[in-house]
């Protein structure tokens, strides 16, 4: 019996089992608190909260009769809700009958509705279609009296059109024309029938009449043959320039081109080709003549022609067009004779007239067959342009060395500009060829004037002074550029260009470059009279001050010369035209000013480079074997150190405007002095403990005056540039470390070696040799620690070793010094 009521209890609680979605219904629908209820209900919790401890079990009769009453109010609720589910289906079944009979019910009367509104829109079309009859009949008739209307007076109009035409009243004709071709307007969709075309075809029969009448008319006033003409102008033609204005427009096109042709005919034989007035010199009687033609034609002719024709224009237009063909036929056939100041007064005088046409004219009869319109550039995107100052200002600034900034480009604000001048164009070359010439001529006055005058002044105040030479011919420059623009856009400015970049480099070359001091002796050379002077004992050739000055001002001019020929490119690029833009290049002139600015540069630490040379070789003859004691610095050192004290000061003052390039000066002699110091070091052989530490403080000394270089004897103490103080700190570095290794005992040789390893981190066998040498080590000594340094080395990469092999093979720079220098003692010791 347990068992099967354990099985039903199993089963119960298998149908029992409700889904997640369905218990959360129950949940939101009846809530309950009670553990009864809930999903997970437990039993043996249950039983264990009802009776946590034995005692409480003393009253479990209470809690059972507690249960089974539950038990019975369940089964009461159950009972009745079962009992009141017996009548839902009937219920329901009888409220869905009652539904539908209402459905039916609103369906019939939904229909009834739509019955009678279709009867009453059957009603209200009845009533209106009398009303509807009667509106077409009403529209049509409108329109048919309108119709006749305009037949009316379309046949009354062309009748009188005639009629008038015939009598030459072009005052009413014009008013007439006008209402007939609008009337007519009306009738494009009747041209079917027979009456409407044949009126549609009497007006056109009448405009044609009526423009060759006119056109006969003006010729009868204004005939082409011969240059007189007859008196004032009358009323008839003017009004048949109105009637023209309504016409074809081809009428109004040759009205115009007669009146012109015969209003410039007196000109065509005035200023004929082999007239003496038709040449250059005389120009300025083609603009006057047109001037006072233009005056008269105001006063005779000016209420005759309708204000929209433009006619003064028109005759201005036609003679600029008809004197640019005549003096390029002229030009042409008299090349020879044309000169630079009889073209330059053409074209002067020639856009004089032009400007004074822009101040008169428009420009709105120009066309593109006669004139290309000048485009407006686009805008730029440097927000550093400036509108473009007066020539005077322009000048002032060459002179203070602000040549040419950027400017705004400016939008060309004469419509006549070229439209003469620019038969001048293919004749400029004899322009080009004068500049060329006049700019030849220049550069040999500065040459002359730079010999004659000598080198500039010593300048410390303001720094070293740019050669006045150098703005006089940027400012020729200016000149000629502007001079040339205002002539030609094109090929002209190109060839302007050329002749720019041939004397450039010519005054780089002749005046810059030129006029830099000779050294005696080239970095690494050798002559006798070198020899001869260090036999002596006397010191080595030296720039003197006036030769230093020159070398700061040549590298100050090229300094200049180089940011003015750029910006000399820009304005350039801005003058000419946009196709021929990429045709202006001056790189190379740059580059030619680059080079003269390294090589005065170069001279300068060339200068003190060499002024230091008879110091160091003073420090490698040394005894530094025999030195007892470390005192104070030692002479070589305090020579060096005046030597720079001497130049730097110069130079730095003379390059105050060039800051940049004295920073180079620093770097380039750090470059080159710290190595042959260095060299020189290794060559203080052999050398002793004291002797050691003695060149220690010597080098921490140079260290300290190096690091020192850029401000030494400034009453101004800037901080040295970080890329001078990295190489200074490097290089000396280097020197303070071989000293180390050399003072370091040699023994233990492991300790030596690594010692060595340690604190030079570009070490090699040679470096390691060398310093042997210096502490007088004997060969046997030597070998076995060259072989123990081959041992501790880290081995260096596959593809090093055949790099390191090679540069073993190879002598080094410093090899090829020592030979050198043995060569030296050989020829000393033969003189």
């Amino acid at each position: 019996m347990e068992e099967e009521e354990l099985e039903f209890v199993e089963e119960l609680e298998a149908v029992l089992q409700l889904t997640p979605e369905v218990q959360l219904a129950i949940e939101q629908v009846f809530p309950s608190q009670d553990p009864l209820d809930r999903a997970d209900f437990n039993a043996v919790e249950y039983i264990n909260t009802l009776f946590p401890t034995e005692q409480s079990l003393a009253n479990i009769d209470e809690v059972v009769n507690k249960i089974r009453l539950k038990i019975r109010r369940l089964d009461d609720n159950i009972r009745t809700v079962v009992r009141g589910q017996t009548n839902v289906g009937q219920d329901g079944r009888q409220a869905l009958e009652e539904a539908q009979k209402a459905i039916q019910q609103l369906f019939g009367k939904i229909k009834d509705i739509k019955d009678k509104a279709e009867k009453s829109e059957q009603m209200v079309k009845e009533i209106t279609r009398d009303i509807k009859q009667l509106d077409h009949a009403k529209r049509h008739l409108t329109t048919s009296i309108t119709t006749l209307n305009h037949l009316h007076m379309l046949a009354g109009g062309v009748d009188s059109l005639e009629a008038m035409t015939r009598r030459r009243q072009y005052g009413e004709v014009a008013n007439l024309l006008q209402g007939v071709m609008n009337v007519l307007e009306h009738f494009h969709k009747y041209m079917g029938i027979p009456q409407i075309r044949q009126l549609s075809e009497r007006v056109k029969a009448a405009q044609t009449e009526l423009g060759q009448q006119i056109l006969a008319d003006f010729e009868e006033a204004f005939p082409s043959q011969g240059t007189k003409r007859p008196g004032g102008p009358s009323n008839v033609l003017r009004d048949a320039c109105l009637v023209a204005n309504i016409l074809d427009p081809r009428i109004k096109q040759e009205i115009i081109k007669k009146f012109i042709k015969q209003h410039l005919s007196e000109y065509l034989v005035l200023f004929q080709e082999n007239q003496d007035v038709a040449w250059l010199d005389k120009i300025d009687r083609r603009y006057a003549w047109v001037k006072r033609q233009l005056v008269d034609y105001e006063e005779k002719y000016g209420r005759m022609f309708p204000r929209e024709w433009y006619m003064t224009e028109r005759i201005a237009v036609e003679f600029c067009h008809v004197t640019r063909a005549e003096l390029a036929k002229i030009m042409r056939a008299r090349a020879k004779e044309i000169e630079v100041k009889l073209l330059l007064f053409a074209i002067q005088r020639t856009t004089n007239f032009e400007g004074f046409l822009a101040k008169r004219f428009s420009g709105c009869t120009l066309t593109d067959g006669t004139l290309k319109k000048l485009e407006s550039p686009p805008p730029s995107t440097n927000p550093f342009l400036e509108d473009e100052p007066a020539p005077e200002i322009e000048e002032l600034a060459i002179e203070k060395g602000e040549l040419d900034q950027p400017k705004k480009p400016k939008v060309p604000d004469n419509p006549f500009h070229g439209i003469v001048s620019k038969c001048f164009e293919p004749h400029l070359y004899v322009y080009i060829e004068s500049q060329d010439k006049n700019l030849g001529e220049l550069i040999d006055r500065f040459v002359a004037d730079f010999k004659a005058q000598g080198p500039p002044k010593p300048n410390t105040d303001e720094g070293g002074a740019v050669l006045p030479s150098c703005a006089d011919l940027f400012v020729y420059y200016k000149k000629c550029m502007v001079q040339c623009s205002q002539l030609s856009t094109g090929e002209p400015m190109i060839a302007l260009t050329t002749i720019f970049q041939k004397y450039l480099r010519e005054y780089a070359w002749k005046i810059l470059s030129g006029n830099l001091p000779k050294t005696t002796t080239s970095s690494g050379g050798l002559t006798i009279s070198s020899l001869l002077k260090e036999k002596e004992g006397s010191e080595v050739a030296k720039f003197t001050l006036e030769e230093l000055c020159l070398i700061c001002s040549i590298l100050s001019t090229a300094e200049y010369c180089l940011a003015t020929t750029q910006q000399l490119e820009e304005k350039l690029k801005e003058k000419v035209d946009v196709s021929l833009t990429e045709r202006i290049n001056l790189t190379g002139e740059m580059d030619t000013f680059s080079t003269v600015i390294s090589s005065s540069i170069q001279l300068l630490v060339q200068d003190l480079d060499a002024a230091c040379d008879p110091a160091l070789t003073a420090m490698s003859k040394m005894q530094w074997q025999n030195v007892e004691h470390v005192g104070d610095q030692s002479p070589y050192v305090t020579s060096v150190i005046l030597h720079i004290k001497q130049n730097v000061p110069i130079i730095r003052d003379n390059l105050a405007s060039t800051r940049k390039y004295f920073t180079q000066f620093c770097i380039k002699f750090a470059n080159s002095f710290i190595p042959k110091f260095i060299t020189h070091l290794f060559k203080c052989k052999p050398i002793s403990m004291v002797g050691a530490e003695q060149l220690l403080l010597d080098t921490h000394s140079l260290k300290m005056v190096l690091l020192d270089l850029p401000s030494i004897g400034s009453q101004v103490v800037r901080k040295a540039p970080a890329s001078y103080t990295k190489i200074v700190v490097k290089g000396m570095t280097r020197a303070e470390m071989i000293l180390k290794v050399v003072m370091a005992p040699h023994e233990p040789l492991v300790v030596f070696v690594d010692n060595y390893i340690k604190l030079l981190t570009d070490c090699n066998t040679e470096t390691f040799q060398k310093i042997l040498d210096m502490k007088g080590l004997k060969r046997s000594e030597q070998s076995n620690m060259l072989e123990l340094l081959r041992q501790r080395l880290p081995t260096p990469p596959s593809g090093a070793e055949g790099s390191s092999s090679l540069s073993l093979m190879a002598p080094t720079p410093e090899q090829e010094s020592s030979r050198i220098r043995k060569l030296e003692k050989l020829i000393k010791k033969r003189l």
